[in-house]
């Protein structure tokens, strides 16, 4: 897309960041979509497998999700067999997460995936600029971004 058909908005953080969230998102679907997975579900089987049978609660927090959409996400991965829930020891209340045999060969496979399109995108973006990305989106994402109880009239 030339400059002249960029859209209008783009001076917009929110209209800009979403449109190349909406782009990567569907290279990485595309790259992942052998494996039956989405970039989404990826991601959740990775935090799940990195977090040692984490409470739905820290994974939601960890992903920046709210359990509504956290329970949507995991419904097709229990559905599947690749996740599955326990009530928490201590604490029955608590629910939580861990991939079962079958997730880990799942997500096995999705790394392989996963890999390849990482590869591709910091071969066209360079492995530095990629890193840099990384680190301002997760900086971005760590800002304490709340509007105030009363917004100002304009």
């Amino acid at each position: 897309m030339t400059g002249a058909q960029k859209p209008a908005f783009s001076r917009c953080n929110n209209a800009t960041l979403r449109r190349a969230a909406r782009s990567l998102g569907r290279f990485y679907d595309d790259a992942l979509a052998p494996s039956g997975l989405k970039g989404t579900q990826f991601g959740l089987l990775f935090q799940i497998q990195i977090s040692s049978e984490p409470a739905m609660g820290t994974i939601a927090e960890a992903l920046i999700m709210d359990l509504s959409a956290l329970g949507h996400t995991l419904k097709p991965l229990i559905r599947d067999g690749y996740v599955e829930t326990f009530a928490d020891k201590d604490d029955r209340r608590v629910k939580r997460v861990r991939l079962t045999p079958q997730g880990n060969v799942k997500l096995d496979e999705a790394i392989r995936l996963w890999s390849a399109a990482q590869q591709q995108f910091e071969d066209k973006v360079g492995a530095e600029q990629a890193a840099k990305l990384r680190a301002a989106l997760d900086a971005v994402a760590d800002l304490n971004l709340e509007m105030p109880a009363a917004a100002p009239s304009l």
